[in-house]
């Protein structure tokens, strides 16, 4: 089944049919001219090589919705072929490519449970939980007499991200880090 939508109702995180690419918009804003129709002013990432563009749509123009089926799937393992992700139902495994995951491969371990979707039977992104615990493997020792409101520093978290921390955070404690800012949270109490 295909669905439109008119320019006007783009929204970010949509992803869009144009001239035979999938896109994921990234940002939409109404724009209304002083003379002339509105239109939406759209910056688009295409998910076959992550190329951005803008696109200006007109409001009466019908834009194509790509039908999404998102997945319950666990990440496993990273080898020359990718990373390796199976289906939490049907345990069937999927590989994808670092640019599919951009930045958010500093965020797996394995068994991390993630949302995949799917277009036409390809995977097409990658939804992460909302915040990670990480353990941390490199900081330096935190400041004598600094207060957690003080200045941080930086730590190496297991999967290579590279967070600031309060001065407090010592090796091998777990910390809680956001997936959609890549910001430190909080330390996880053991």
């Amino acid at each position: 089944m295909v669905s439109f939508v008119n320019g006007n109702g783009l929204r970010v995180g949509y992803v869009i049919k144009l001239k035979g690419d999938l896109y994921r918009v990234m940002t939409a804003e109404h724009r209304t001219p002083g003379k002339g129709k509105a239109s939406m002013q759209a910056k688009l990432r295409k998910l076959k090589d992550g190329t951005q563009t803008e696109i200006k749509f007109r409001s009466d123009e019908s834009v194509e919705r790509a039908e999404m089926e998102q997945v319950d799937m666990e990440y496993l393992y990273e080898d020359p072929a990718g990373f390796c992700f199976m289906n939490c139902e049907t345990y069937e495994q999927i590989f994808m490519d670092d640019k599919m995951l951009g930045d958010g491969k500093k965020y797996l371990l394995p068994n991390t449970r993630v949302i995949v979707e799917f277009c036409d039977d390809a995977a097409i992104g990658v939804s992460f939980p909302e915040m990670v615990e990480l353990k941390v493997v490199d900081t330096e020792p935190g400041l004598k007499g600094a207060t957690a409101s003080g200045s941080g520093k930086p730590a190496t978290l297991e999967t290579g991200l590279v967070v600031t921390v309060p001065q407090f955070i010592k090796i091998g404690e777990a910390v809680r880090v956001s997936t959609t800012s890549g910001e430190y949270l909080e330390r996880v109490k053991s």
